[in-house]
């Protein structure tokens, strides 16, 4: 073993050269790895925000960015607009399985003392959505049942569109205008980020009421909605999707005439997606894990190359076969591990970059590290292989007149 150490240490150009590709190798690796991990989070945690971690959604077109534009017409055409009236009779007939949170949402100017923030996602909602959803209030607080009813003029503000009007101030208890109309800023929520390509800091939340008075009554209304704790998911979908379709008197055997949306079918595009990338990112893991071993075998041969005398007096003197095997491949797993520790080093610390940099939840996990310098390990003992086996069969005369 620490004859395979001193080699290595020996030559110290030439082990470096292949502890390099080892460690070129060992980050892509890494990188690859984490990054997907960092997708499949991305995914969750925007889905989260955006979504609800166990919230459905029902609406008369779910998703109309994962459809062409001709069935998107066709289900527009399919799919009549969901009514209050609906609503109405879904929430009779939830039979305490389902908790419901109706949607309206339109773009919007908010302003407040002369400054404008263009193009607000102005929400008008429940105060159930602060149940179903995790809203990230960080100040304040989510309108009450009593101000759902009445219709107050009151709101909840993203980041951005606080940051936009009320720039160094605090905006909480402050007004701001929509449609004409003074709202009081009575919660704020934290900075987001985006999901999908689209701003989650900049909605508006006000009640559903008072939209309808600023904004007119929406021509059809999107539905969240959450299983009440301890049933089945399931069981809240279920009923939910037969309770309008009662409301609706479809015939059993008849099309949904509506689109319901799962946590699962939302986060499904990017999982996917990163399925995909992992499906070509192992080849060209391997790829580079192939050429780095080509590198540290020919080090290895160079190095055996160039000890042919010692190792021919070694011999002479007693070694066996075995104990010239288990040196030359202490020298390539040496700098194959090295290299190994390496590339993960500068792996961990890209990573920490990309992560910073993005705003995206990206790490390096410790079976991550794990794998990677296993990986390291076994390419040196498959570099190592070759030279080893040559260095078992020299001639040991032959060896001894080398130069």
């Amino acid at each position: 073993m620490w004859q395979g150490v001193a080699a290595a240490a020996a030559h110290r150009l030439r082990s470096s050269l292949g502890a390099l590709a080892i460690a070129a190798a060992v980050a892509t690796i890494v990188i690859v790895v984490a990054a997907l991990d960092g997708v499949a989070a991305y995914a969750r945690t925007t889905t989260a925000r955006a979504f609800g971690s166990d919230t459905f959604l029902i609406a008369q077109v779910a998703s109309p960015g994962r459809v062409s534009r001709r069935e998107l017409q066709e289900q527009l055409q399919r799919n009549p607009a969901i009514r209050r009236i609906e609503l109405t009779a879904m929430e009779r007939l939830a039979g305490g399985l389902v908790e419901y949170a109706p949607n309206a949402q339109t773009t919007a100017e908010v302003a407040a003392g002369g400054r404008t923030y263009e193009n607000g996602a102005v929400t008008g909602t429940w105060s159930t959505l602060a149940g179903l959803r995790d809203l990230a209030i960080v100040r304040g607080r989510f309108f009450r049942a009593d101000e759902d009813r009445s219709g107050a003029q009151v709101a909840v503000i993203g980041a951005d569109v606080a940051e936009t009007l009320y720039p160094g101030q605090d905006a909480l208890g402050k007004t701001i205008r929509l449609a004409g109309r003074r709202f009081e800023v009575i919660g704020l929520q934290d900075r987001l980020g985006n999901s999908g390509g689209a701003s989650l800091d900049r909605y508006v939340w006000i009640p559903l009421s008072a939209y309808e008075r600023a904004f007119g009554s929406p021509r059809s209304l999107q539905i969240f909605a959450k299983t009440t704790a301890g049933r089945p998911s399931v069981d809240g979908e279920d009923r939910a999707r037969i309770s309008l379709r009662a409301a609706r008197r479809l015939e059993p055997g008849v099309t949904d005439t509506f689109d319901l949306l799962t946590p699962d079918a939302a986060r499904g595009f990017v999982l996917n997606l990163s399925q995909r990338i992992g499906a070509a990112a192992g080849p060209i893991s391997a790829m580079a894990l192939l050429a780095a071993i080509v590198v540290v075998t020919n080090t290895v041969l160079v190095s055996v190359t160039t000890r042919t005398r010692e190792i021919g007096v070694r011999r002479a003197l007693g070694a066996s076969r075995a104990q010239i095997m288990q040196e030359v491949l202490s020298e390539a797993v040496v700098v194959a591990v090295v290299g190994g520790a390496v590339g993960v080093a500068v792996a961990a610390g890209l990573v920490q970059l990309l992560a910073s940099a993005l705003g995206v939840p990206i790490g390096v996990s410790v079976t991550t590290l794990v794998v990677a310098i296993s990986a390291a390990g076994l390419s040196g003992i498959l570099a190592g292989w070759y030279p080893a086996r040559r260095a078992t069969r020299l001639d040991v005369i032959t060896a001894l007149r080398t130069e």
